[in-house]
């Protein structure tokens, strides 16, 4: 029996999964680490985010062939966050809706101003939308927790689930190794992982939480097929090659950064912008 599983866990369908688990590990230790201290810290932590999101994205995309425009989208993001860095906010967003707006309208003669413009949104996401969910308060912090338990649990078991069971492709054009398996073994993941911290964090589960968490997991898988098709439309493997068994970090993060998007606007139109976390906890 035991030398079944060691040959099991020895095909090539795991063979990434010691790296995978090891920089997983590292990563989510890290990120877990400053989210609790939170304040400055983690700040700082979405700060240099956004940067290598903007970096990764150009990579994959050519960005830097936009010329000016590039060099001004890349100002726009360090003005963004520099402004969340130290408390402004309304500055942050508003810098970076102008001037994607900007670069995707005023000007479509530059052979990249879409993808330059989009890459300015999505590392703003990726900067931005942490530090506004997690915030100064304890909400944020179980808010925060809530989208990165629901979509790494979904990640973890969408993984398993997949190579497991097989079956279908769930979108053989743009991710070929992912299953409708995996897809659904990652819902129902989520979902239960949802569950579960919300009766841990707030002594309720209501059926609020379960669609809540159904849609984090379900944005979650779509921004890691959003970013595959990416790669795939440029010819790209990886976005980097920060993470040992990941690539870059954008392979690590996307799920989250679409989740938590959502979950920073889902909190936005339901509370305020200072405390959007309040809209999912109350602690």
């Amino acid at each position: 029996m035991g030398l079944e599983i060691g040959r099991f866990l020895r095909a090539q369908s795991w063979g990434d999964l010691k790296p995978r688990l090891i920089s997983a590990l590292i990563l989510g230790l890290a990120v877990l680490a400053l989210a609790i201290i939170g304040g400055f810290p983690f700040k700082i932590l979405c700060v240099v985010t956004g940067f290598i999101v903007f970096d990764e994205w150009t990579r994959i995309t050519g960005g830097h062939r936009a010329g000016p425009l590039f060099h001004l989208a890349r100002r726009a993001l360090a003005i963004a966050l520099i402004a969340f860095l130290f408390g402004f906010e309304l500055v942050a967003i508003g810098v970076t809706i102008a001037v994607a707006l900007f670069i995707a309208f005023i000007d479509r003669r530059e052979k990249r101003a879409d993808w330059v413009a989009g890459g300015l949104v999505y590392a703003a996401v990726a900067g931005l939308a942490p530090g506004m969910v997690r915030g100064e308060d304890v909400e944020g912090l179980a808010a925060l927790g809530l989208v990165i338990c629901v979509v790494w649990s979904t990640d973890i078991f969408a993984y398993f689930t997949g190579r497991t069971f097989g079956g279908p492709k769930l979108m053989p054009r743009v991710s070929p190794k992912k299953t409708l398996s995996g897809a659904v073994g990652g819902l129902l993941a989520g979902v239960v992982a949802g569950l579960v911290y919300s009766v841990l964090v707030s002594g309720k589960a209501g059926f609020d939480i379960v669609i809540l968490s159904a849609v984090l997991s379900v944005l979650g898988q779509a921004g890691d097929l959003y970013e595959s098709w990416v790669k795939r439309r440029f010819g790209v493997k990886d976005s980097g090659r920060l993470i040992p068994g990941h690539g870059g970090l954008m392979d690590r993060i996307d799920a989250l950064i679409f989740a938590t998007g959502a979950l920073w606007l889902i909190g936005l139109l339901a509370q305020e912008l200072d405390e959007p976390a309040r809209a999912i906890f109350h602690l």
